[in-house]
C-alpha cells in the first residue's frame, strides 16, 4: 500500500442524545383570560371600523341608496356611542370626521382598558410589583 490505512479514533464517533420534548403546559386561567381579551380587542377594532368605514362612504360622497352604504350607516349609527350630534359644524363632513372619528378612538381605547383590566385581574402567577426610585438626597462629594 502506498499509503498508510487511516488510525482507529480513540473515542467512538459523537452522537447526539435523542431529543427530549418539553410541554408547558398553559394555565387554563391564562387560556381563558387571552381568548376574552382576544374577543375583546376583535369587537372594539370591528366597531372602529365600521365607523372608519362610515368617514370614508360620507367623505367619498357615497350613494346613500345604496345597500352597502346604508348598512355602513345603520351600523355606525349604533355603535356611534351618542356621538353622532356632539360636533354641529356647518360641513357634514367634518361634523362625520369629528363624530365618528371620536367614537372610534372612544371605542380602541375601551378596548385597551378592558384587556389591560381583565388581564391584571385574570391572569395567573406573580403580580407586577411597582417600584419608585427615590431620589438620593445626600451628596457624597
Amino acid at each position: 500500500m502506498p499509503y498508510p490505512p487511516p488510525q482507529e479514533p480513540y473515542e467512538p464517533p459523537y452522537e447526539p442524545a435523542p431529543a427530549e420534548e418539553v410541554v408547558e403546559r398553559t394555565h387554563p386561567r391564562l387560556r381563558i383570560v387571552r381568548t376574552v381579551n382576544a374577543l375583546i380587542h376583535l369587537v372594539c377594532a370591528l366597531f372602529a371600523l365600521v365607523l372608519a368605514a362610515h368617514i370614508l362612504l360620507v367623505l367619498g360622497e357615497a350613494n346613500s341608496a345604496n345597500g352597502f352604504a346604508h348598512l355602513v350607516n345603520e351600523w355606525s349609527s349604533g355603535v356611534s356611542l351618542g356621538l353622532r350630534n356632539l360636533f354641529t359644524p356647518d360641513s357634514v363632513k367634518l361634523a362625520t370626521f369629528l363624530n365618528d372619528g371620536l367614537a372610534a378612538v372612544i371605542w380602541l381605547v375601551i378596548g385597551a382598558i378592558l384587556t389591560d383590566v381583565i388581564t391584571r385581574i385574570g391572569a395567573p402567577g406573580p403580580r407586577r410589583v411597582w417600584y419608585r426610585r427615590r431620589r438620593n438626597t445626600s451628596y457624597y462629594g
